[in-house]
């Protein structure tokens, strides 16, 4: 049995193969013999009741200097493929959104979508973490202004970043007396209109914000610490940290295993816990990433059991 598999990204020719999940997921999908189809967003219409697109037969090479090539296009529903990859970063936007609908329309008719577009939709990848109280730190989300502020004065000191961003965009690290934080919290909150979420700052950051995977509701067994460079807060490798791989801890392995039940039970087969410390600061599952960083370093292959997973699926 061949595959048909669709993946939905940003423009292919802008991507860092080298870091990119999204490629490692497509060149496992060729070694295996599936076929794969290329669309981006503006590809995807909604015509007499089903969801369609123009879509590109691709292939690629894990070559720098050439890593992909188009043989064919067509336009086809998409539920004629049996599996497709919603692999587009945020901005998590009304236009992401709209395309969730799109894709939910597809799965009604029985094309599996990962992740589920209706848990795209419903677990926001910082608020998310409030389904989980007893793994994250102290924490408050909301757009207004007092709030925000006695939050900082009481824990000193304190992250405070938007709930839409990716990659480490507008995240500050607040202290209580920073003469800058009415307008950190101003900017933020957009004056009141924009909820924003506020944590206790935690020093750990020091040792890496800890990036772990989950595949179906198993934990990849080790982690991408993503350290600060000096000076930083953030550990985000899109502003300069870098990647050591290293072994879950305990307490890891516990956090997995509190979020885990619900990933399954939404559908989310794919997902990216961040963790400092002790404790669960994000649940990405738009475009989680990482993946290649821990193949190259422990010799895995979490693309692998990603499709093996969506296999089995597709088998029931």
């Amino acid at each position: 049995m061949t595959i048909s598999l669709g993946v939905v990204m940003d423009p292919i020719e802008s991507i860092n193969i080298k870091k990119d999940s999204t490629f490692a997921m497509l060149l496992e999908s060729q070694r295996r013999g599936w076929n794969i189809w290329y669309m981006q967003q503006n590809d995807l219409f909604l015509a007499e009741n089903r969801t369609s697109a123009r879509m590109q037969k691709l292939s690629v090479e894990d070559n720098p200097g050439s890593w992909f090539s188009f043989a064919q296009q067509r336009t086809a529903p998409l539920d004629t493929l049996d599996v497709i990859l919603m692999r587009k970063d945020p901005p998590f936007d009304m236009e992401y959104i709209y395309t969730t609908y799109l894709l939910e329309n597809a799965e009604k008719l029985g094309c599996l979508i990962i992740n589920s577009p209706s848990s795209l939709r419903d677990c926001n990848e910082k608020l998310f973490t409030s389904w989980f109280p007893q793994c994250c730190p102290e924490t408050l989300v909301s757009r207004n202004h007092e709030q925000v502020l006695n939050f900082v004065n009481r824990y000193q000191e304190a992250i405070i970043k938007p709930l839409g961003g990716m990659g480490g965009a507008s995240i500050f690290r607040a202290h209580a007396g920073d003469p800058n934080l009415n307008v950190i919290i101003e900017t933020l909150t957009g004056n009141g209109r924009k909820f924003t979420m506020v944590q206790r700052f935690i020093p750990e950051i020091r040792a890496g914000d800890k990036r772990i995977l989950m595949v179906d509701g198993q934990a990849v067994p080790y982690a991408l610490a993503r350290i600060p460079k000096p000076g930083e807060n953030r550990g985000n490798l899109a502003v300069g940290g870098k990647g050591v791989g290293i072994p879950l801890s305990e307490r890891d392995r516990w956090i997995a295993s509190q979020v885990a039940p619900v990933l399954k039970q939404k559908s989310i087969l794919f997902a990216g816990l961040d963790v400092i410390g002790d404790y669960l600061t994000e649940i990405n599952v738009t475009s989680p990433t990482c993946i290649r960083e821990l193949d190259a370093q422990f010799g895995l292959n979490i693309s692998a059991q990603l499709l093996d997973s969506i296999m089995e699926k597709l088998q029931r």
